[in-house]
């Protein structure tokens, strides 16, 4: 189940990471260009939403169904919070993408409110920059280049 589940959310992560900048690109440009919104913004929105969700789920199964938690118990939290590595993967990578998934869901859900356009485009353009941000930021490009 470890390797299903680690292939799944490295996997998938390509996919979100793809939908999460179309979204924002398409949010920022129709944004700036006064554009109006359409039923393509509103499905490449939602479907971000969808991909980020489920990459969450994969994430935190693989969390749980890694030896992180017997790591954290063995070596303890100093430990954990001394080795970079360790830190990366099991703290800060975790809690960014939460913080990633939180953003995009908010700004899903407040631009639903909003009844004219631009307002619209504001919302998931901001709240998809800054998730989209976090998601690069925290992304482990050595794993993903093939360096380590």
């Amino acid at each position: 189940m470890y390797d299903t589940i680690k292939f799944l959310h490295s996997y998938w992560a390509y996919l979100v990471l793809l939908v999460l900048i179309i979204a924002t690109v398409n949010a920022l440009v129709k944004f700036f260009g006064n554009k109006e919104f359409q039923a393509f913004d509103f499905r490449v929105s939602l479907f971000t939403l969808i991909t980020s969700h489920i990459q969450l789920l994969l994430g935190l199964i693989f969390f749980f169904v890694s030896d992180y938690m017997a790591l954290i118990s063995d070596m303890g939290m100093n430990s954990i919070m001394g080795n970079d590595d360790l830190r990366s993967k099991i703290i800060e990578h975790p809690f960014a993408m939460i913080i990633a998934v939180v953003l995009i869901t908010i700004g899903y859900s407040k631009h639903k409110k909003k009844l004219t356009s631009k307002p619209k485009f504001k919302l998931l353009a901001i709240f998809y920059t800054i998730a989209l941000a976090f998601v690069l930021y925290m992304i482990p490009w050595k794993t993903w280049l093939g360096i380590a």
